[in-house]
């Protein structure tokens, strides 16, 4: 778990407003939409409002990049946890000026973007050279998302790509993604030039009122396409099974979140063994 948030693969959130647009079948069951709604907000609307915040707000990651300074560690920021970063706004763009000022200034934190619109991602993308604190990422919930959305995702300058399929709401194979880094591989050892392939895979279900439940074979399935293409996988949360001798349990380093059959499990235990990888980046 991390810092100052319960993601169980960052250590903070940051949220440079508040507000989206449902666009994809993952969205159905927003949670931030629901939270936004349940604290009296009405940031969810197509051409509705936008929440947005103070310098003391987005003065908090020049503190957590002193900290991690301090420290000699790096911290994964998750942006954004209550927005989508590439929501095709122009009252947004000053705010998105604003957090690519903040995210260069702050070089040990690592940013996280994860998009449902990396198409807009790559057309207001701002780094023309590879941002060694910046993880490009894009939600992959189904099939027809994932390969919709992946040549737009690797064509952008990042220090990882990454996929969430999260919420997990049917089979999704990456493996022409993940294939992509091994050819890649191949080819830089050649001294020929590539793009990237995806360097991380997190997934986990659905959760909330309503949420679709994911198969365990879908998740085993995205974890052995990983292993074979040398991929780190992280199963963020998986619905604890009613069975008592189950795939999905509990164990060290994991948590429940409410109780018997049906409750969620943070970094599960999958046949036996947790999947919380992270991938590994050059700093030189």
């Amino acid at each position: 778990m991390g810092k100052s948030t319960g993601i169980a693969w960052c250590d903070h959130t940051f949220n440079p407003w508040w507000g989206c647009l449902k666009i994809s079948p993952g969205c159905k069951y927003c949670y931030a939409a629901t939270f936004d709604k349940r604290v009296g907000g009405d940031n969810w609307t197509p051409d509705g409002p936008r929440r947005f915040f103070g310098d003391k707000h987005w003065n908090d990651p020049i503190r957590w990049d002193h900290d991690a300074a301090a420290a000699g560690v790096r911290r994964r920021v998750f942006c954004a946890s209550m927005a989508d970063v590439f929501e095709d706004r122009r009252d947004l763009d000053e705010h998105r000026h604003r957090l690519w000022a903040l995210i260069d200034k702050t070089p040990n934190l690592d940013w996280l973007l994860l998009t449902k619109r990396p198409d807009v991602m790559r057309r207001l993308w701002p780094w023309l050279t590879d941002p060694k604190n910046v993880w490009a990422g894009a939600t992959m919930e189904d099939q027809a998302n994932a390969d919709a959305r992946a040549d737009d995702l690797l064509s952008v300058r990042a220090a990882v790509h990454f996929a969430s399929v999260e919420p997990m709401i049917g089979p999704v194979s990456l493996w022409a993604m993940l294939a992509g880094k091994l050819r890649n591989e191949s080819l830089a050892a050649l001294g020929s030039p590539s793009l990237p392939g995806l360097t991380w895979v997190i997934a986990g279900a659905e959760s909330g009122h309503g949420a679709r439940p994911a198969q365990v074979d879908w998740y085993r399935a995205l974890r052995d396409e990983c292993a074979a293409a040398g991929v780190p996988f992280l199963l963020k949360q998986a619905v604890e099974p009613q069975a008592v001798d189950a795939p999905i349990t509990l164990g060290a380093g994991s948590w429940r979140k409410g109780k018997g059959a049906g409750a969620l499990i943070e970094l599960p235990y999958l046949d036996g063994v947790q999947h919380a990888a992270f991938p590994e980046v050059p700093r030189g």
